[in-house]
């Protein structure tokens, strides 16, 4: 199972990211877990400056801004 990772301190941004990328999962039917971090110090072991911030199976993917679900598809499609 992979594990999608929604950084953001629930911003709208933060928020507009959370809501794509549970509509891929749940068009996709993938066996993905989504977790949203919203605590500044688990965002910054990330080293992530920018949010909103996307991280599939730890690795940071998407930073610093809103994704399209096209770009979540193809991240879920290309793992």
């Amino acid at each position: 199972m992979k594990t999608i990772k929604i950084l953001g301190t629930g911003c709208p941004k933060c928020k507009q990211t959370t809501a794509i990328v549970e509509q891929v999962v749940q068009e996709m039917k993938a066996d993905v877990a989504i977790e949203k971090v919203e605590d500044i110090m688990e965002i910054m072991k990330f080293n992530v400056l920018s949010t909103p911030a996307v991280v599939l199976d730890e690795v940071v993917r998407i930073k610093g801004r809103v994704p399209s679900a096209a770009e979540i598809r193809e991240l879920l499609a290309s793992e």
